[in-house]
């Protein structure tokens, strides 16, 4: 393979140009031309490509966001976009894909696959919630900002004894909520994965004020949503003064922390290994510290736990 292109697709995550930086490098190596995709897949269709070389992707390791940029297209989840993908890719001679997103940008890297062009999928999502991989670029730094910004609120939550209820990003996995949760030591975390009731919290505040506790943190899970109403009602039930903030996309921006940029790099150097071997429609991910990678297909069918243990921790030690 003598030529490869690489994409970020989706919602932007911090450690992606690490990734775009280590792909681009580790083919240049290799002898391999690299041609950088702008706008995901829908800069595929439209032929937005630019060839990256050495210089290209310096002093990028430490930027948040992405380079080539990224956007959702819908014209990819039909044939005749996916066509015109196919085209673009033969008229620059591109032979195969490295793709970093989340699932849904898996899902085009197999239909590219499918079509000709062998794609490896790079796990780029702040979620954590690629079931194939234990851990997804973005995801550290996203927890770390959520962290700083949530000790942040409890300066000023413990000055008015007030109820902090903290909405985190993660659509559908709560594995942010439950992280910055326990770093933070929040009196309650919710999550879609764990039932819950409203009077469980406001017992447990209750519980927690008998032991001299005047403040509290409510951590919740941006797939559960509702955390304007949630304030309300504890400020009902339990007569301690609540606001809701929800943080929002400022979790997706900042400098990557060192964990992310390397393994966005370890990612990177191993997608670039596959294709040069002639593989593709495969995924690469971290298991137990190795990297792996699975068959793109696989991946999406495969199963997530969610850490009942940490969640069972966060539990007990918060009161």
């Amino acid at each position: 393979m003598k030529k490869i292109g690489v994409l970020t697709s989706g919602g932007d995550a911090p450690g992606m140009n690490a990734a775009i930086r280590a792909v681009t490098r580790t083919a240049i190596k290799k002898g391999m031309t690299v041609m950088g995709i702008y706008r995901g897949y829908n800069g595929l269709i439209h032929g937005e490509v630019k060839e990256l070389h050495v210089r290209s992707v310096s002093d990028i390791i430490q930027r948040g966001g992405t380079i080539l940029y990224t956007a959702r297209c819908d014209e990819f989840r039909h044939k005749e976009g996916i066509l015109k993908g196919v085209e673009t890719c033969n008229k620059h001679g591109i032979e195969g894909v490295v793709v970093i997103g989340g699932d849904g940008s898996f899902r085009g890297a197999a239909d590219l696959s499918a079509y000709g062009i062998p794609c490896i999928g790079i796990p780029g999502t702040i979620d954590n919630d690629i079931n194939s991989t234990g851990y997804t670029i973005g995801y550290d730094t996203a927890m770390n900002t959520a962290m700083e910004l949530i000790d942040k609120l409890r300066d000023t939550a413990q000055s008015h004894d007030r109820c902090s209820v903290v909405e985190v990003m993660g659509h559908n996995a709560g594995y942010i909520a439950l992280n910055t949760g326990i770093a933070c030591g929040a009196t309650f975390i919710i999550t879609k994965e764990m039932p819950y009731s409203v009077e469980e919290i406001t017992d447990k505040i209750k519980s927690t004020q008998t032991n001299q506790k005047h403040h509290f943190i409510i951590v919740v899970s941006e797939g559960i949503g509702g955390s304007e109403e949630l304030a309300k009602q504890i400020e009902r039930e339990t007569g301690v003064e609540s606001r809701a903030t929800i943080l929002g996309h400022v979790q997706r921006g900042g400098s990557p922390t060192l964990r992310d940029r390397v393994v966005a790099s370890q990612l990177g150097y191993k997608a670039v290994e596959l294709l040069s071997e002639g593989k593709g429609n495969r995924v690469v991910g971290i298991q137990r510290n190795k990297i792996v990678d699975f068959d793109i297909k696989e991946s999406l069918t495969m199963k997530k736990e969610f850490d009942r243990e940490l969640y069972d921790i966060a539990s007990t030690i918060s009161f």
